[in-house]
């Protein structure tokens, strides 16, 4: 018979394991499943390993240019890709192993280890690495956080070549003589600046004519800039038509049109991501997704079975560990606190983790353009904040945008040295729905990148049109 539990978390991601911990505490009895291992993308092979990547090709570069402060570093500076690897893999273990004591310690809830089908609206099997069911569970409360994986296109030639994704670069304990990337938005180019500063030389393969479409194009190209200025060779209109091997499991890279071809020691794949919903059994549940394979949700994150949610990266609200978080923090919030709160008002915010940061929140200038509302603007080179000048790292700029009629910021940008903190003033203030001079007022501390906040507020002009 199958097992009866209160509520069921698929999946232990950012969203699925606070929520799940949360359940058990409220009294319910409380099932995780989890196929892989716990802690999800961002504690296995996204933010957690990136990030500690980002941290050393860091630290190879300040060494590189620490004779510029009146350091000096006894010969060349070197990496070795072993020691980098095993850093990550402490760093990922004690995480790891942290969600998953936190889980089996956790009151009121069990942990299944397995892959989960539905079989009913509220029904589940779990199967085995074997593809064998080993238990069958129903619930009244149904929780799916199963996450998204890296999507790899169906060139003619793959099966014939080795090519990497984000997760299995990571492996890597020699360093790429050429690495060649396909993809020109976050994951290709926090790739591309890592691994140009351990030593790879780096070509980024962009389908259109710039970097970072989503962004503004003055971001895009400085983003760009500093990036080329590292020695990151850039190819763009040039779609992959084909791929062919090499010898010692090298790869040439055709492009479409012109067919020329680019030969690189390693191939990563960084063209987005692909939910996890596909082999779910959804439509057994009644389930369906939408043309991305998202399951669409409503401002609370159900969907239209009745005591069923969709969290984190399977719902289109937004693929970001943040996002994951706040998702649990809402159906908290709504199912034990008797809060109405919704995803529908939620302020979009991320970074992208080059070096410099770039991170936004809100409105680009792009969209405040296309919608024609009535607004005011201000942008501010980083050469002029103190901080950024004293740490000799003065490349980027801010950007605000501001509703003329509401006097509320409507978005904001920080492309430069700790831009990704110093943006948590304009998310606070907009959350708070306060308006700007409440910031422009604000004493900030000296130096920091932030004292520079309200001095930008100051610069507001009308938004002009574009000639």
């Amino acid at each position: 018979m199958p097992q009866h539990f209160d509520a069921v978390v698929i999946g232990t991601g950012q969203g699925g394991s606070p929520l799940a911990v949360r359940l058990g505490k409220s009294g319910r009895k409380t099932a995780v499943i989890e196929r892989g291992a716990f802690g999800g993308t961002c504690v296995n092979v996204g933010c957690t390993p990136t990030k500690s990547y980002v941290a050393s090709a860091r630290a190879a570069h300040v060494a590189r240019h620490a004779g510029e402060y009146g350091v000096h570093v006894a010969g060349p500076v070197t990496v070795d890709l072993a020691q980098v690897k095993a850093r990550k893999d402490r760093i990922i273990g004690e995480s790891r192993n942290g969600v998953e004591k936190w889980l089996r310690g956790a009151e009121n809830v069990t942990v299944f280890n397995g892959h989960a089908r539905f079989t009913g609206p509220h029904s589940l099997s779990i199967s085995g690495s074997d593809g064998q069911i080993v238990d069958e569970l129903q619930a009244d409360e149904i929780f799916i956080n199963t996450g998204t994986r890296a999507v790899v296109p169906p060139l003619d030639g793959i099966d014939r070549i080795r090519y990497y994704t984000n997760s299995t670069l990571l492996e890597l304990t020699e360093l790429p003589e050429h690495l060649v990337i396909v993809g020109g938005s976050y994951i290709a180019l926090e790739f591309a600046q890592v691994f140009r500063r351990f030593g790879s030389r780096v070509t980024v393969l962009v389908r259109g004519e710039r970097v970072l479409a989503r962004e503004d194009a003055d971001l895009a190209n400085n983003v760009q800039k500093v990036l080329a200025r590292e020695g990151i060779e850039f190819r763009f209109g040039g779609e992959p038509q084909r791929v062919e091997p090499l010898a010692g499991d090298g790869v040439r890279v055709v492009l479409e049109g012109s067919g020329a071809a680019v030969e690189a020691s390693h191939l990563l794949f960084a063209t987005g991501r692909r939910p996890n919903t596909d082999d779910l059994g959804l439509a057994t549940a009644g389930l369906e997704t939408d043309r991305h394979g998202m399951i669409p949700v409503d401002g609370e994150l159900r969907t239209k079975v009745p005591g069923v949610w969709a969290i984190g990266d399977v719902n289109g609200r937004g693929a970001f560990t943040h996002t994951s978080y706040d998702d649990y923090q809402i159906v908290a919030a709504n199912l034990f606190d008797g809060g109405s709160r919704t995803a529908d008002t939620r302020i979009m915010t991320y970074a992208v983790f080059v070096d410099p940061p770039l991170a936004r929140v809100g409105l680009s200038e792009t969209e405040v353009r296309a919608s024609g509302r009535d607004a005011l603007i201000a942008t501010m080179p980083m050469t002029r904040v103190g901080r950024a000048r004293e740490r000799g790292e003065t490349d980027g700029f801010m950007k605000v945008l501001v509703d003329a009629q509401t006097k509320q910021i409507i978005g904001a940008a920080i492309l430069g040295i700790e831009g990704d903190e110093a943006l948590h003033t304009f998310i606070d203030i907009m959350t708070a729905g306060a308006p700007y001079p409440t910031l422009q007022y604000a004493m900030h501390i000296h130096p920091t990148i932030s004292e520079l906040v309200p001095t930008l507020l100051d610069g507001l002009k009308p938004l002009k049109p574009v000639k």
